[in-house]
């Protein structure tokens, strides 16, 4: 057994270890299976590895695992997330800034702060101590102003509210708090006011004086979005986020050509290329100099970033290669590529650009000679520009399904058709930065000529991106799922009998997915209460079929409807209905979740609301949306019962709004924001239902409401309730729910209501 072999096993042991974390006893069960190996192995693979390397196997394993466990960051005692009187609360805190700032959708700037310092609590009646010292990494939004001036390692104090991050609330969700955690933060601070604590600090060199150097001289003659698009396929979008807008970022990862926009192995391959070909005369030592130089400042402008450094090291390795003339195997330099990253940071396993990076190398490596083999009756070039993104594509995908619950139909084509612009603005974008480290106005010049070629590719995805069915949502698959279509992969790698017969596994991996799927949605009847800040929003599920009730604005479209509508597979909905009668105290049409809905989904019906303070703008807004989608657009008037599969609803009140659903015999009342008054003349009205579920906004209820509906069940879509109501509905026993506090409510026949979030809160965190 070579040493090489011996090498090969340990580094899968120490990833398959701390792959295993995803479970609780994962480190125990490679243990398990290294004993095993080293008990049955031997006897059945006599010219395999010995018993002793399968037990180290399986050692490796477990302490990868207990690794990984150790190096989980944890709040110090002295952390600024253990300030618990100053959560929610107007704080100072002072630090230096850990990283560049970038953009939001919500047009602040974000930044990484080092805190320091925790100043007095702003206006409270509850004083903290003045300087206290602490540690810790925040999660920093400012208005954008306030932002734009900021550099890495500057002193500056910042006057906000301080908090701590929430998990997701609503199923396939951003868990916030996860992902702060897996960067080593437990605080978030939106930010009022930014001061520097020393102005000296910021005319300080640094790498992201290259980095600007460079961006503005691509973008002083090119414009935007033209100039940070280029930029950012030189050094990473990540470098460039304050000025690459959300949208084009959005854009091109829909279509699947985010990858263009990240720093990864396509730029390192180009600067090795380029630098060993100027020196291609010169000594192997000298050539090895100089990649190494290349390969360091290439990672001082990017960033320490992960698809960067495991390129980085592999080009490490082919330089090594050059100077010793031997031959390099790519799938060994790959993985040690791998386990020197992860001893340097075991967390990195759970980072998915880490993860994507390599699995779509792997792909490149092989999968791409047997592509070009079945496409030799093309000239290569040709060849290989179909053969390197299906290649890639094939590995990632499952992963991508398994984060994303999405996949791109013309993912494939865009990237085929792209490869000549990509490639042009590339090698351009690196001339041009070059120049203008030397002097700024040559680069512009360069940059300049790059114009069209990133014009035409922003038109071309901007096109595929508003095709029909750009991307199709294919729900949520289990960990065991994506276990098996890669192991089906792996098959069709490794087994020759399977080479031929490729269509087969394909065939099997669709079935592993859409077969489940399908399963689940042609039995399941599900009511869902979204947790969003404003607008009450329902989602009814019933044997495929879909009902929305609300959309809320567009942040809660983009951020709350939609990754749920993709985590149940969801790409049309059958009806909609529009509760909403005092529109025109909303954000007008442009913050229209129903706009941003829409934008991505047909909807078969819509039915609308039009009160008599309802917004005309929005209104013929949205009637023209469903009409752009062949949909129906119907209004709804007092009194008027409308079907939704076995659903029946019936709008009680236009203007209030007050909506019954009678689901699966049981009756659910939707009550708007309702003055004391206005509920006193409802409940003498009548026509109330006593319900098994009151769905309101948390406001007060007066009693004489509440003793007509007499719920069994009351859902506040809200952060808390009024204590006098909630009071009330305790003393009829009533169940009460809060969005703010338990996440989404779901409600199925079977099961009766579930929360999003196991609360282990005292009810009275509600009011």
């Amino acid at each position: 057994m070579s040493a090489a072999t011996s090498g090969v096993i340990l580094c899968l042991a120490y990833i398959i270890g701390l792959l295993s974390t995803a479970f609780t006893w994962g480190g125990y069960a490679v243990l398990a299976l290294g004993v095993g190996a080293a008990a049955v192995l031997p006897r059945l693979w006599r010219k395999g590895p010995k018993s002793w390397l399968w037990l180290a196997a399986g050692f490796v394993g477990l302490l990868a695992s207990l690794y990984f466990q150790a190096r989980v960051p944890h709040p110090a005692a002295n952390d600024i997330s253990q300030n618990d009187r100053a959560l929610q609360q107007v704080v100072t805190v002072r630090g230096k800034v850990e990283s560049m700032p970038r953009l939001t959708r919500n047009q602040r700037v974000q930044f990484w702060l080092k805190a320091t310092q925790l100043d007095e609590v702003v206006g409270s009646d509850r004083p903290m101590d003045i300087g206290k010292e602490v540690t810790g990494k925040l999660y920093v939004t400012v208005p954008l102003l306030q932002g734009t001036a900021l550099y890495p390692d500057e002193a500056i104090a910042v006057t906000g509210t301080l908090y701590k991050p929430e998990p997701a609330a609503n199923p396939g969700g951003f868990d916030f708090k996860a992902y702060l955690a897996q960067e080593g933060a437990f605080a978030g601070l939106k930010g009022r006011q930014v001061s520097f604590a020393d102005e000296e600090t910021a005319s300080q060199w640094g790498w992201w004086t290259i980095r600007q150097r460079i961006i503005r001289s691509q973008t002083r003659w090119l414009g935007v979005p033209e100039g940070p698009f280029v930029s950012a396929m030189v050094l990473g979008s990540q470098t460039v986020n304050l000025y690459l807008s959300p949208q084009i970022r959005d854009m091109f990862a829909r279509v699947g050509l985010a990858h263009a926009l990240a720093a990864s192995g396509f730029q390192v391959s180009l600067i090795l290329g380029i630098v060993l070909t100027l020196t291609r005369r010169l000594s192997a030592r000298t050539q090895f100099g100089s990649g190494v130089l290349a390969l360091a400042f290439f990672l001082g402008l990017s960033g320490p970033q992960a698809p960067v450094l495991r390129a980085a090291v592999m080009g490490f390795g082919a330089l090594i290669a050059l100077v010793a003339q031997r031959k390099m195997k790519p799938l060994n330099s790959l993985l040690i590529s791998a386990t020197l990253l992860l001893l340097f940071d075991p967390l990195w396993i759970r980072d998915l650009s880490f993860q994507l990076s390599f699995l779509a190398t792997l792909g490149l490596l092989v999968t791409v000679p047997a592509l070009m083999k079945g496409l030799d009756w093309l000239p290569p070039l040709f060849a290989s520009v179909i053969a390197i993104p299906i290649a890639a594509s094939l590995w990632t995908l499952p992963l991508q399904l398994y984060a994303f619950k999405v996949i791109s139909p013309y993912s494939i084509l865009v990237n085929v058709i792209s490869t000549i612009l990509v490639t042009i603005i590339s090698i351009g974008g690196f001339i041009s930065a070059i120049a203008a480290l030397v002097w700024p106005l040559a680069g512009s010049a360069l940059a300049w000529l790059l114009y069209y070629p990133a014009h035409w590719l922003i038109l071309l995805v901007e096109f595929f991106g508003k095709l029909p069915g750009n991307s199709v949502a294919v729900g949520a698959i289990s960990t065991v799922q994506l276990i098996a279509l890669y192991g089906l992969i792996c098959l069709v790698w490794l087994v020759r009998w399977l080479h031929r017969r490729w269509w087969l596994a394909g065939i099997m991996a669709i079935a592993l997915v859409i077969i489940p799927v399908w399963q689940t949605k042609a039995t399941l009847f599900r009511v869902t209460v979204l947790a969003t800040a404003r607008e009450p929003v329902m989602l009814i599920q019933e044997n495929g079929q879909v009902a929305l009730i609300n959309s809320g604005d567009a942040n809660t479209a983009r951020f709350a409807v939609l990754p749920f509508l993709q985590q149940e597979g969801i790409n049309k909905i059958d009806w909609a209905i529009r509760t909403e009668a005092n529109a025109a105290n909303s954000q007008q049409t442009a913050n229209s979740g129903w706009v941003t809905i829409l934008d991505r989904l047909p909807i078969a019906t819509f039915y609308d609301n039009p009160g008599p303070k309802a917004d005309s703008t929005n209104q013929s807004s949205i009637l023209g949306a469903v009409q752009a989608r062949q949909g129906i657009y119907q209004t709804l008037t007092t009194g008027q019962t409308v079907q939704i599969g076995s659903t029946t609803v019936k709008l009680i009140n236009a203007e209030l709004p007050v909506l019954q659903f009678q689901i699966k015999e049981q009756s659910w009342l939707l009550l708007g924001h309702l003055q004391p008054d206005r509920q006193k003349a409802l409940a003498i009205q009548g026509g109330l239902p006593r319900s098994l579920a009151l769905w309101w906004s948390g406001e007060r209820l007066t009693p004489n409401l509440l003793k007509v509906v007499q719920p069994g069940v009351a859902i506040a879509s809200s952060n808390s309730v009024d204590l006098d109501t909630a009071t009330q509905l305790r003393k009829a026993k009533a169940q009460v729910y809060s969005t703010g506090r338990d996440g989404a409510i779901q409600w199925t026949p079977s099961g009766g209501f579930e929360t999003t979030r196991e609360s282990t809160e005292n009810e009275t965190s509600l009011f």
